[in-house]
């Protein structure tokens, strides 16, 4: 069947064709309507004519067979497919705005306003990993923003589906991707890594807070090999200001091996949320490279990186999860804080990478004026920091892995669902109240945080002594 012309005017199932919008290297943009949907749309029509490059078809492929999977406010909504027979599209949502390529002339970001893009990215990626994709093209061009905030992830054609013929690795040998943003492993053919999109978010992130990408502009596949064994220069050696803890999270990102880094994009994004709270490492100080002896260690191990298990994307999200744990360390009894701990702690020892936020709400009154100090002269919410770390000490937790949160607000579940809403929270640990007539009128924190999480809830109730 004869291909239409793509043009303005045409219609193609149903869609009418409007301006053209861009023209890249592998595909064309087109606006679009239909009388029965009324929001602004982009159709996406690959370059098929004689001498253009096959990946490009096969990317396309790839895109086609992801979009109409994905959901959620950080992917583009997929309306339409169509196939090669007749006529390739995609039809998606279109986002308003640009890219935050834009952005680039004003590098370096200030620190602050980077770490909370990068922050936005991270949560996009753990909403894409969590539906079974490594994006694998993380780059300024491939990120938008909505109005309502969230950061939207655009261009499939190179991404990976767990659960989808991974077609790029079965037709081609050669990586596909952007050279500066593309991850050490991915040069050896691993594309199962969701670690490789927290590499590439490293990248983004020093850039736009050095000004320079870390390694170069190279686009040569040796160039590229030097990843394998060399790292960046450290942050700080390029601006003496830069801050140790974003340094840390800046370098661990960028690990040449995928297990030194992140082993989640939510726990990365929860760092850059609470950066206050990042534990330091040597990474953190440094002002130069690895030594030579390292450097050449790494090129001449032949096993380095050479990946030999497929990476189970589902098995290693659940074994690396976000646990909060709500504490009450004012009214709380022995008994409960107890269970709560050892729950906690059966919980941890079967999940080597997850990560434990001690909460507890410092509850606010609602027409009374509220005091920093207790009856004594102490400081309730650092006394409250104190006593949650106390709680915590007896789990012997390496300090990476936890982290302490007071929160002050006046309706303490409300406090503890924003909490896990915004840091990503797979489980909530809570306990029971014991009966009262109080909690028969109003309900429990426990109840509401049940039944309005979005994630597990574990209530812990205490042991009745016997008798």
């Amino acid at each position: 069947m004869d291909r239409p012309s793509v043009q303005p005017g045409v219609v193609i199932d149903g869609f009418k064709v409007g301006e053209r919008l861009h023209s890249g290297g592998m595909a064309t943009l087109w606006s679009v309507t239909r009388p029965d949907i009324n929001v602004p749309l982009l159709m996406k029509i690959p370059l098929t004519s004689e001498g253009e490059d096959p990946a490009a078809i096969v990317s396309f492929e790839m895109e086609q067979l992801i979009l109409p999977r994905l959901k959620g406010p950080h992917v583009p909504a997929c309306l339409a497919t169509g196939d090669f027979a007749h006529q390739a599209y995609v039809v998606i949502e279109l986002i308003p705005g640009q890219t935050l390529y834009r952005r680039l002339p004003e590098l370096p970001l200030p620190y602050g306003e980077a770490c909370l893009i990068a922050g936005k990215i991270a949560a996009a990626l753990a909403d894409l990993h969590r539906q079974n994709v490594i994006h694998h093209d993380i780059k300024p061009s491939s990120i938008m923003f909505r109005d309502s905030g969230e950061a939207v992830l655009i261009d499939f054609g190179l991404s990976h589906h767990t659960q989808l013929p991974d077609l790029l690795q079965e037709e081609f040998r050669l990586p596909y991707g952007t050279a500066p943003y593309m991850a050490p492993e991915r040069l050896l053919g691993v594309r199962d890594d969701p670690r490789s999109d927290l590499f590439s978010l490293g990248v983004l992130l020093y850039f736009f807070t050095t000004g320079v990408r870390p390694f170069g502009e190279t686009e040569t596949l040796r160039g590229m090999r030097r990843r394998l064994w060399r790292d960046p220069h450290p942050p700080r050696k390029l601006r003496p200001d830069y801050p140790p803890w974003l340094q840390e999270v800046v370098m661990r990102c960028l690990e040449i091996e995928p297990a030194s880094r992140y082993p989640t994009a939510s726990q990365l994004a929860f760092d850059l949320a609470h950066p206050d709270q990042i534990k330091l490492t040597a990474r953190a100080e440094r002002v130069k490279r690895d030594p030579l002896m390292t450097v050449w260690r790494r090129r001449f191990n032949q096993g380095l990186l050479q990946v030999e298990r497929k990476v189970d994307v589902a098995a290693q999200l659940a074994s690396s999860p976000i646990v909060a744990v709500a504490i009450d360390t004012v009214d709380g009894t022995d008994e409960l804080n107890g269970a709560l701990r050892r729950t906690a702690a059966r919980i941890l020892e079967t999940l080597p990478a997850a990560r434990l936020a001690c909460v507890n709400v410092l509850k606010l009154g609602r027409i009374t004026i509220d005091r920093t100090l207790d009856e004594r002269g102490q400081n309730k919410h650092v006394d409250r920091l104190v006593a949650l770390k106390h709680w915590a000490s007896p789990l012997k937790l390496n300090e990476s892995r936890l982290t302490v949160h007071v929160l002050e607000a006046i309706d303490p579940a409300s406090a503890i669902l924003e909490f896990a809403r915004a840091n990503h929270v797979d489980h909530i640990i809570i306990g029971a109240r014991q009966d009262s007539f109080v909690r028969s009128l109003l309900g429990s924190v426990s109840a509401k945080v049940a039944s309005e999480a979005p994630c597990t809830v574990t209530v812990v109730r205490p042991q009745r002594p016997a008798g």
